[in-house]
């Protein structure tokens, strides 16, 4: 197995790969916090530290075999975490910005449990940003969009399977930002920030469309997309899940749009103005149904 621990701020075409990895070949990501470990206790403040080292991301990997066209397969394996993360608030960000002060904590993990005050609850680690190389131009590993990116979806857990887009030849994975925990939204701009490891596996779908990332759960299937307001993401959203849908359940728009309003799940990844005053990315889904599988050709 394959250990990645070198690290950049951007997603991009131009990133040198810091490994090679086969289909079906499984590999470790050793990740650092969101504030790159800038944060060591609860007298720093996130203005404070140098935010050009913020959202780092491990790799990239080079994918054998991957071109454009492709989708890369990720199944998240197992992810680890750290014994203590950090959790804060923001000036001028939440729905609570105008009572909050700006305020870091620190969030013990022990047992599987993380502890805040006199609360504690069981910790779901996820991986906050995962993507692929954009064709176009760089995209900072803190944003997101079709390529993935800074997604932030709470999903995105041990068990959870992600597929991406390949829009360069050798796909250029890379993942970091994990959570012992968030809530959807992401309403203060933090979940608990901490470092840890990753064990996924790779495979590739060949010459297969797909315009934005999708997550498999177990009894679920989500697109995520991003677009400059809520509105857009859930357009974006909505369509592509569509279009998977269409030649697997043999329904027109009108009866995919009526399936969605019944039996459908519309939930905010990240979406905290003013951290990401452009964009607010979500994902759309519906339950697995047996036999209807929409990423299969």
């Amino acid at each position: 197995m394959q250990r990645i621990e070198k690290y950049t701020y951007t997603f991009s075409k131009d990133n040198e790969p810091v490994a090679t990895a086969k289909p079906g070949e499984i590999l470790l990501f050793k990740t650092l916090d969101c504030f790159c470990e800038q944060i060591e206790n609860e007298s720093q403040l996130v203005a404070e530290i140098d935010l050009s080292h913020a959202n780092p991301a491990t790799g990239p990997v080079f994918v054998e075999g991957a071109e454009p066209g492709d989708v890369l397969v990720v199944d998240i394996c197992n992810i680890d975490v750290a014994d203590k993360g950090i959790s804060c608030t923001f000036s001028d960000t939440g729905p609570l910005y105008e009572s909050i002060e700006p305020r870091t904590r620190e969030i013990p993990i022990e047992d599987g449990y993380a502890k805040f005050n006199d609360i504690t609850w069981p910790i779901n680690p996820m991986i906050g940003v995962i993507g692929t190389a954009p064709a176009e131009d760089d995209i900072a590993c803190g944003y997101t969009g079709s390529h993935g990116g800074n997604m932030d979806s709470n999903k995105i857990a041990a068990g959870t399977r992600v597929y991406l887009p390949v829009r360069v030849p050798g796909a250029l994975l890379q993942m970091g930002d994990l959570h012992a925990t968030m809530g959807d939204g992401e309403l203060s701009g933090t979940g608990v920030e901490i470092s840890g490891e990753v064990t996924v596996k790779i495979s590739l779908i060949k010459d297969f469309e797909l315009n934005w990332p999708v997550t498999e759960l177990k009894d679920r299937w989500y697109v995520n997309a991003t677009g400059a307001n809520y509105e857009e993401s859930l357009i974006l959203a909505s369509k592509e899940l569509a279009r998977l849908m269409t030649p697997v359940y043999g329904w027109d728009a009108s009866d995919i749009l009526i399936y969605f309003s019944v039996q459908g799940f519309v939930e905010v990844n990240q979406g905290v103005k003013p951290i990401h005053d452009d964009m607010v990315n979500l994902r759309v889904g519906i339950p697995k149904t047996y036999g209807k599988t929409p990423l299969i050709k």
